[in-house]
């Protein structure tokens, strides 16, 4: 085997040894002859001894370089000559290069409530979403695609894409999937969900299944993904999105007469586009649907474009901050839309209001049409806003305002059992405007753009972080409006019975059947008040504001919470949480 050397130079060090050797000798013979008897010794000796040795290992070949005519040429891509030891002329072999382990992302995010909610082995950056919907077949198609960051080596990764229902069928059908531009190929497992508990049914469950149950959606890259690389899946996709019926009430895509309404929680996401669907992995959206000319699309942060061509016009919404899946919507139909920009802050709001409402009487108030009231209290908004930003911090978003939706069943005429805080865009049945103009469904969605929206949960066991802190907002804008105080408020749940199963609650841990209990609320409100007693008024604002402010953008845990109340008011507060978060029964007072 042949050792190449670095490309030859074209130097000779030979002809300059010599010279130098030659200058060496007659400096120290000079000096020799220069130097007095009594001066010539040992040192003198050695002096001039030095050009003569050097002129001796030229001579041998002790000092013999190899001629530029000598080298041979590496091959492409070494830059430098294999080492050999002093001992062989054989290379040193070079450590082994340790093998790379790909291994499968799990299909679970590691949420005990929901275990195969949301998946492992991937952090997503960004959903652009580019679909089309047709209301006279409410068919929803197109292609997502999903930019995420790999958190491990991944072979193969999970999305949550609830295409099937509960007897296998497809309602859903993906046409192609590819990663980074390359066909891969993929799977689809599906899980049977409980209608009481919303987990995994298990064997000998005597609970109804829920509709639709949860598909794990596997995808099996061309090649290995490394951890740190940047992953580009895109699923192109068509069907009939598979309304939600569990433990939770109904969510989905609901069709309407004109379009259909996009809203629910914990699990919505993931029956209309393939995602990590779990709050703690948030990430920015890009929202296209398309859709015939005339109809609206409403959809979260601003408008970047509306464009229309062959009948059909393409909305472009833009979120351009962090969002949990299940608070994206596109929400489309014949909607009454108003657009304005508060000069004072710059928030852009965005009304909604399905026409069908101002034919519609307010319950118990005949001739008081719900769309009016609609108008007047999203006329309210950015008093709101405004109140709530000098507890909470400067509002998180450019943008707000709400969508004011009809039956979600017309057959039935059911109305959606939940208002929703959907980014920027919450969503309102015809329930939350009343005759009285009572704002205070507003006030606790636009409160959650702050606790449940910038600051998401960490597990569904947190959510009392999201509701008690909204229900709280609403306490405090009762009295700002000259109403109870929130002392009376809490005087008012604490009144409750001790028995009842409200009180049995763990607000810190409801169960993954009990996150949306009236306990979860409320006790979660009760549990702020009781903590502005404990600590005063100045450490308690402190604590709300700082809290919203300094974690905005993240996901967060009750545990972060406790002790950030404790570095910011200077107290152990272990026993009063645990009192009021983590034990069951009444928390007796004083």
């Amino acid at each position: 085997m042949t050792t190449c050397v670095l490309a030859a130079t074209g130097f000779d060090s030979g002809p300059m040894l010599l010279i130098i050797a030659a200058l060496l000798l007659a400096t120290g013979s000079a000096a020799w002859l220069l130097l007095g008897r009594r001066q010539r010794g040992a040192k003198a000796a050695v002096f001039a001894a030095v050009p003569l040795l050097l002129l001796a290992l030229v001579a041998t070949g002790g000092i013999a370089p190899a001629p530029a005519s000598a080298a041979e040429p590496c091959p492409p891509g070494m830059s430098a000559p294999v080492a050999t030891t002093p001992a062989t002329t054989d290379p040193v072999t070079p450590d082994p290069v340790t093998p790379v382990d790909f291994e499968p992302g799990a299909a679970g995010i590691g949420d005990s409530y929901f275990p195969l909610d949301g998946n492992g082995g991937y952090d997503v950056q960004h959903y652009d979403l580019d679909l089309a919907y047709a209301p006279d077949t409410d068919v929803l198609s197109g292609t997502t695609t999903v930019t995420a960051i790999a958190t491990q080596n991944l072979s193969a990764f999970n999305l949550d894409f609830d295409t099937r229902d509960v007897n296998g069928d497809d309602a859903i059908v993906i046409s192609s999937i590819t990663v980074d531009g390359v066909p891969a190929d993929w799977s689809l497992a599906t899980t049977q969900i409980s209608a009481s508990t919303g987990q995994p049914q298990v064997e000998g469950s005597g609970d109804d299944d829920a509709t639709p149950p949860r598909t794990e959606l596997t995808i099996v890259p061309p090649a290995g993904i490394p951890l740190g690389a940047t992953i580009t899946t895109a699923v192109t996709y068509s069907g009939v999105p598979i309304v939600v019926a569990d433990a939770f009430g109904p969510a989905g895509v609901f069709p309407t007469p004109t379009g259909a309404v996009v809203v629910g929680q914990p699990r919505v996401a993931a029956t209309w586009f393939p995602s990590n669907d779990h709050p703690s992995d948030k990430a920015t959206f890009s929202t296209r649907m398309t859709v015939p000319t005339g109809l609206e699309v409403i959809g979260n942060g601003r408008l970047a474009s509306q464009t229309t061509a062959a009948g059909l016009d393409t909305f472009d919404w833009e979120m351009e901050k962090p969002m949990a899946t299940y608070l994206a919507t596109a929400t489309l139909g014949d909607f009454d839309v108003e657009t304005n920009t508060d000069p004072a802050t710059g928030i852009t709001y965005v009304d909604a209001i399905d026409p069908t409402l101002f034919d519609r009487d307010v319950d118990g108030a005949p001739g008081v049409k719900v769309g009016d009231i609609a108008s007047q209290i999203f006329a309210t908004e950015p008093e709101v806003i405004d109140f709530l930003s000098t507890y909470f911090g400067p509002y998180p978003f450019s943008e707000a305002g709400g969508i004011a939706i009809g039956y979600i069943d017309e057959d039935t005429g059911d109305d959606l059992p939940y208002a929703l805080e959907n980014q920027t865009r919450p969503i309102y049945p015809a329930w939350a405007f009343p005759a009285d103009v009572d704002a205070s469904v507003v006030v606790h969605e636009l409160a959650h753009q702050w606790y449940g929206d910038d600051l998401s949960m960490n597990r569904w066991s947190d959510i009392w972080l999201n509701e008690g802190f909204a229900t709280y907002a609403e306490w405090l804008w009762e009295e700002g409006q000259g109403g109870r105080t929130t002392q009376q408020s809490f005087d008012a749940a604490y009144a409750r019975s001790g028995t009842s199963s409200y009180w049995q609650t763990v607000v810190a841990d409801p169960g993954s059947a009990g996150i949306f209990a009236g306990a979860v609320y409320s006790r979660g409100a009760m549990t702020l008040q009781a903590l502005r007693n404990e600590v005063g008024d100045d450490d308690f604002f402190a604590i709300l504001k700082g809290w919203a402010t300094e974690n905005a953008g993240t996901s967060v845990s009750t545990t972060q919470f406790v002790d950030y109340a404790e570095s910011v008011s200077g107290q152990d507060l272990t026993e009063f949480f645990d009192t009021w978060i983590y034990t069951a029964g009444k928390p007796a007072l004083g």
